[in-house]
């Protein structure tokens, strides 16, 4: 039985102390803590009341495709007329297209609390959100008219079509064509596989967002456009109308998020239309993909979430043994395994873990608003750097912890947990995806050491090394935070050889700087973690001192923050011997030795 309360608590944390405005941002003032705590209640009773329930269900029973149509689990249909009814596709487009405008913070809290119940469910609204914005960002207006308000209440919904059969992360090796007819309409033909949402019988209509070459476009990625394809061509008053040339050919056959439709998708002389310039297709995609890798970082959040909540359950319950230090409860045949240390390891580890990526993941969701609102040039440009730099930070770093979290959690409860009856399984399964589409994290590595770092020759780099020089220094003095700061400082230290490691091999051999990059990733990650956990530190300090009447919610906040410095943060130091190491015994072997 999978169990899920929302952690609204900790949201409020993140959201009203560890990243307050002192003044809210323009367009944004509506937003008041009252109404982001109502926003998020609502969202928390919706996912436990209606995704949850349906959570290992649609894993049991999965899609089907029938008569070239695919068919949701039971109860999906229905939960998704809710959550549209509801309002919750619009919450973060902008009015002007029907939606609500909501700050980034809120969202990405809200798609965490989906992705904890049901992340199958989450990826249909997901990726429609991530549709709207490429549309938004690069398309004519005529198509923005006509398509944005459908994607925005959620009548219709969006997809991105990139991997095909031949080449996934290599597009410049992808076929399909788009022929341009005298109308200003392109014909596309080609095969697309692993497509996310592609059919479904959730919404009216289903909104291509397809890669594709124009006839004599430049060879590579600088030949690729974008193209913007329905299922149904809109009638004149914008109901779907005529099937276009688009079909699923088929479902695959997945170890997890099962009740996510993922299809091979065939478009035959598809009508289709041009988002954003000809050969710039690449540029409207990655605004997309931008926003749906932090999107799955979320992802690997929930499913973190999911994992602790079930596996802090199983251990206040399940009895096993005594404690080493003597029976805590005597009058029980046993006493519960949450007594146990390495049990208190596990848990402790995944709490770390899911509290600094929330903390995180909202830093760097407000920085998508300062990059919308600010008036300040100077803080939209410095938003938008840290944004570009943890982007790949977060997708990969959250996936990572996610997926070992949830493996933790099914650990807790032993043999109980390797089989259906308590729901753990599904979740490792589930959270085992999120570290390969978007980019596998090998690649979001390479897109860190590779175009991040020597990105306007570092600049990149002063958006999180600034704050973070500034909070050690401020730390080191204070006889409280000493304690977490030293550790930090010394990471930090770590950080910044491996940075210089990576920038002085790799300008010399680019393997040297690809040897390093995934450990460099997670070095990096790590430190931004204890960066959080050292102002969480400081948040919680304070209030203690204050006289506050939530004694218990600080002070586990300190202890987590002394677990992280101390068990986990030291991680580092392995990883920078990594980093350092180069990439000798890695490419030691001739391909025939393999």
């Amino acid at each position: 039985m999978q169990t899920y309360k929302a952690p609204l608590r900790d949201m409020r944390f993140v959201l009203h102390e560890l990243h307050a405005d002192a003044q809210p941002l323009p367009g944004l003032e509506d937003f008041t803590p009252d109404v982001a705590d109502a926003i998020l209640e609502e969202a928390g009773k919706f996912c436990t009341e209606r995704l949850l329930p349906l959570n290992a269900s649609g894993d049991e029973e999965g899609c089907c495709l029938e008569n070239g149509v695919v068919r949701t689990p039971k109860g999906f249909p229905e939960a998704y007329k809710a959550f549209r009814e509801g309002g919750w596709t619009a919450m973060g487009a902008d009015p002007a297209y029907g939606g609500q405008g909501l700050p980034a913070g809120i969202n990405k809290l809200v798609e965490e609390m989906i992705c904890s119940t049901n992340l199958s469910f989450g990826l249909y609204p997901g990726l429609s959100h991530g549709a709207y914005q490429a549309i938004e960002g690069h398309a004519s207006e005529e198509l923005k008219a006509a398509y944005l308000p459908k994607l925005v209440d959620g009548t219709w919904s969006g997809t991105m079509c990139l991997t095909e059969p031949h080449c996934g992360t290599d597009l410049g090796l992808l076929r399909t064509k788009a022929v341009p007819q005298d109308d200003g309409s392109f014909r596309v033909t080609g095969s697309k596989i692993f497509i996310s949402a592609g059919d479904h019988d959730l919404t009216e209509n289903i909104i291509h967002l397809v890669l594709a070459k124009i006839p004599d476009a430049p060879k590579g990625v600088k030949g690729i456009s974008l193209f913007l394809v329905p299922k149904f061509l809109p009638r004149a008053d914008g109901s779907p109308g005529e099937r276009n040339g688009v079909t699923c050919s088929a479902l695959e056959h997945k170890m997890g998020i099962k009740a996510s439709a993922t299809c091979q998708m065939s478009f035959d002389d598809a009508t289709g239309w041009l988002v954003g310039e000809p050969h710039k297709g690449m540029r409207a995609m990655f605004t997309m993909m931008n926003s749906e890798r932090l999107s799955v970082g979320i992802q690997g959040l929930g499913a973190g979430e999911a994992a602790y909540q079930g596996a802090i359950a199983y251990a206040k319950e399940r009895l096993q043994g005594r404690a080493l230090s003597g029976a805590k409860r005597p009058d029980l045949p046993a006493d519960p395994i949450l007594v146990h240390p390495d049990v208190r390891r596990m848990l402790m580890t995944i709490r770390a873990y899911n509290e600094g990526c929330r903390a995180l993941g909202a830093w760097v969701a407000r920085s998508l608003d300062v990059m919308e609102h600010h008036p300040d040039p100077a803080e939209r440009r410095r938003a938008e750097d840290f944004s570009a730099l943890m982007t790949p930070i977060v997708k990969a770093l959250f996936t990572d912890l996610g997926f070992e979290s949830a493996s933790i959690g099914m650990q807790v409860y032993g043999g109980h947990g390797f089989i259906r009856d308590h729901g753990m399984e599904q979740y490792v399964r589930d959270a085992r995806i999120s570290m390969i589409y978007e980019g596998t994290n090998g690649i979001q590595a390479l897109d860190l050491v590779g175009r991040k770092l020597p990105a306007h020759a570092g600049r990149y780099l002063r958006s999180f090394f600034h704050p973070v020089l500034a909070a050690l220094d401020e730390a080191i003095e204070d006889d409280d935070l000493a304690p977490l700061a030293q550790p930090l400082s010394k990471a930090f230290g770590a950080l910044q050889l491996a940075t210089a490691h990576i920038a002085q091999r790799g300008l010399k051999d680019p393997e040297e700087a690809g040897a390093a990059a995934t450990e460099y990733l997670r070095l990096f990650g790590l430190v931004a973690l204890g960066y959080m956990w050292l102002r969480t530190a400081k948040v919680s300090h304070t209030a203690l001192e204050a006289g506050t009447d939530e004694r218990d919610f600080y002070e586990a906040k300190l202890a987590t923050a002394r677990f992280y410095m101390e068990r986990i943060l030291p991680q580092v130091a392995g990883l920078l011997a990594a980093v350092k190491s180069g990439k000798g015994a890695m490419m030691a072997l001739d391909e025939a030795m393999f």
